[in-house]
């Protein structure tokens, strides 16, 4: 089993798209970003689009979207593991990196947003260490505000 992870050029993305559609779906999302804003991410010095590959197949995606709006701040998005390799660590190995990345970019918070029924997801984050915060955004779908500091950032996972 080798998960590699890799972070989507503005042309290497397709990829990636057809994972964030699937997201789409599975989680019934109402606000969608199309391909242009979905370029621009993937465009972003200082966020992205990141990429798991499983034995080598496409198995999951994961989001981060600079956050004018908070100072030093970016945002989770659109973490999506294919049921094929969920239980696998493949979403572990997606927000890992994605924090490391944001370290490295000098972030001192990451934010996200969830909806209840998504528990698995909650959990997942919460064991990331991801606390509740107060809402930062106008998504209509959601009902959990998370966020985590980066500074205690030792990217650990517990059980």
């Amino acid at each position: 089993m080798a998960i590699e992870v890799l972070r989507v050029s503005a042309g290497t993305s397709e990829a990636a798209f057809s994972l964030i559609e699937e997201y789409y779906e599975a989680v019934d999302v109402l606000v969608r970003d199309d391909r242009g804003v979905l370029q621009s991410y993937a465009a972003d010095a200082d966020g992205g689009i990141w990429l798991a590959y499983f034995d080598g197949q496409p198995a999951g995606c994961i989001v981060l979207r600079t956050q004018s709006k908070l100072d030093a701040a970016g945002e989770v998005k659109r973490l999506y593991v294919r049921p094929a390799y969920r239980g696998r660590g493949v979403a572990l190995h997606l927000l890992t990196e994605l924090e490391r990345f944001a370290v490295a970019r000098g972030f001192q918070w990451l934010y996200l947003d969830s909806k209840d029924d998504l528990r698995n997801a909650i959990v997942f984050y919460r064991r990331c260490g991801y606390e509740t915060c107060d809402r930062y955004n106008d998504n209509p779908q959601a009902t959990v505000f998370l966020r985590k500091a980066l500074a205690a950032v030792g990217l650990s996972f517990q059980r």
